[in-house]
């Protein structure tokens, strides 16, 4: 069984990678083309080979504990195959065999291999590991529910579906979870002789005999019952997969996107019976996904559950352990529950704005950026809202402590604001306690300034109604502010921003007004593109901070 694992890379650019505890599930996240699909079939090679490969850019290395005595007699009977006719079999050899392949080994070496597996790794992986190792995408995940031969009875069963034909507890336990998924009853057919079949009923047996039985009432009651080959993919997938890791033989199991074919909900369904499955059955799962809500299943399964978000960019590559219990504090808290940031997860960076009109406002300027400026567009971007200023730092706080490169764009009253609200932004930004009491001292001193001004600072024009002296202090706060990835808007607000297109209004009339003055069709000749201020500038500043492998505040 894999006891650890150690990835080539750490926490941040430049550290090594340090040991990982193995748990039942492993979930690996993080934006596109981190490494997430190549990491599993990393993973797999090792286990097949039992050494370090020199194609292997993301796994350094494997640790493996061994079995006990009896779980090692059974471990063989699981893989041992009878000889074919007219083959010998050595003296105190055996053969055994899978989909993988077949071949003759010593028992007496086997047996000390399963026990004690760093004696000789590349056998104990070669001998056994490979014939227990099972990755699943797409295509294989479904064909995991096709009909199996039913097996000679008294011998130890050999597949996942000869294991719930004869284990009442394992089927009732996928039928459960079947039922709750779809509303209908998975249930395993003998009637076709030498083989079994799945089948979907809309009512579960009346008892194990009607189940498993080929007397008249078991053939009419599977006759009643939809063959699982007629059902969507979805339903295919999810079956495939729980029968697997409760049933079937790997005791690895790598499955690169579980959620494909389902909607949030049941991927949600999947990740909890997934944990809860492995657990129970001693299984080590390895999972590349793009889903939250398979994440959230998983953690709230209460299986152990290792979750890894992986990075890379510019040759610079990152490996980061995300603690279960935060992230499932995190879920808890209403506002980050309603707006989406678990999906920050699947990107390399997020930007978080006070209201939504500014995220929309800010999304499509960096949407043009990246189009036609794309040096000063952010790639990868996750846009969300907050409510307001206060709570735009509840939501990058936590985001950053799971390391994900979170900026806030706030406007200029953010620095209004002393005491613990200030506090909290310096200390949600990861501004360094020695630092707070110097830019708290230079924020009451740009508010007194403004406030002498007998104008608005927000809707009057931000920084701009200072004098030059004042505006320059200003502009040194904001830029340490910008430092830590707290971008202040120094016209005041969002409304500031392009004024020579004319719009008037505030909030969501401005926003309308906005987009209809930016326009729609680029071949269009009015059709607003990047210019090298204003609010271009502004957004390349936010990718500046974000794209620093160096950045501060993210805490290490």
């Amino acid at each position: 069984m894999i006891s650890s694992f150690q990835l080539k890379f750490g926490r941040v650019p430049g550290a090594a990678g340090v040991p990982i505890a193995a748990t039942p599930v492993t979930v690996f996240v993080g934006p596109n083309n981190s490494g997430k699909s190549r990491v599993l079939a990393e993973i797999e090679r090792y286990c097949r080979s039992g050494k370090k490969d020199g194609r292997s850019v993301i796994l350094d290395d494997l640790s493996f504990s061994g079995l006990d005595a009896h779980r090692a007699q059974q471990a063989i009977e699981r893989i041992r195959q009878p000889p074919n006719p007219g083959e010998s079999v050595n003296v105190d050899h055996l053969f055994i065999g899978s989909r993988y392949g077949r071949n003759q080994v010593p028992l007496a070496e086997l047996t000390q291999y399963l026990q004690r597996p760093t004696d000789n790794l590349a056998a104990f992986c070669q001998w056994f590991l490979t014939h227990n190792t099972l990755i699943l995408d797409g295509h294989s995940r479904i064909n995991l529910v096709n009909e199996q031969a039913a097996g000679d009875l008294q011998r130890p069963p050999q597949s996942s579906l000869q294991v719930l034909f004869r284990n009442d507890a394992k089927r009732h336990e996928v039928r459960r979870m079947v039922s709750e998924a779809f509303g209908t009853y998975f249930v395993v057919d003998p009637t076709h002789l030498g083989q079994l079949r799945i089948r979907l009923a809309d009512r579960p047996p009346r008892e194990d005999l009607e189940e498993r039985g080929i007397h008249a009432d078991a053939v009419q009651f599977h006759a009643a019952a939809q063959l699982i080959d007629q059902a969507s993919d979805g339903v295919k997938a999810f079956t495939g997969i729980v029968t697997e890791v409760m049933a079937g033989d790997p005791s690895v199991i790598l499955i690169d996107e579980p959620e494909a074919f389902l909607h949030p909900s049941l991927a949600s369904k999947l990740g909890y019976e997934v944990s809860r499955a492995a657990l129970s059955a001693d299984k080590r799962v390895f999972v590349s996904t793009h889903s939250p809500s398979f994440v959230m299943g998983c953690i709230q399964s209460g299986a152990p559950v290792n979750i890894i978000r992986l990075t890379y960019r510019g040759g610079v590559a990152t490996a980061r352990v995300l603690p279960s219990a935060e992230i499932l504090e995190l879920m808890r808290h209403p506002l980050l529950r309603s707006t989406g940031v678990l999906s920050g997860l699947f990107y390399e960076f997020v930007v978080v704005t006070e209201s939504d009109a500014d995220r929309a406002f800010y999304q499509e300027v960096n949407e043009r950026l990246l189009q036609f400026k794309p040096e000063w567009g952010i790639p990868n971007c996750l846009f969300i809202n907050a409510q307001n200023k206060q709570t735009v730092q509840t939501i990058i706080r936590p985001l950053r402590q799971l390391g994900i490169p979170a900026v806030g764009i706030v406007d200029v009253d953010v620095l209004k604001d002393g005491g613990a609200n200030w506090t909290n932004i310096l200390t949600s930004a990861n501004v360094p306690p020695i630092s707070h009491g110097p830019m708290a001292a230079m924020r009451a001193a740009v508010k007194a300034a403004m406030d002498a001004t007998g104008r608005d600072m927000k809707r009057d024009g931000g920084l701009a109604i200072l004098k030059p002296q004042d505006r320059e202090a200003a502009q040194n706060l904001l830029s340490q502010l910008a430092e830590y990835g707290v971008f202040v808007v120094p016209g005041g607000e969002l409304e500031s921003w392009m004024q020579q297109l004319g719009v008037g209004g505030h909030g969501p009339s401005w926003l309308i007004g906005m987009f209809e003055r930016m326009g729609e069709d680029p071949a269009n000749a009015n059709y607003i593109r990047p210019a090298d201020n204003d609010v271009w500038e502004f957004m390349s500043k936010a990718k500046t901070w974000l794209i620093d492998a160096n950045r501060k505040g993210i805490p290490a």
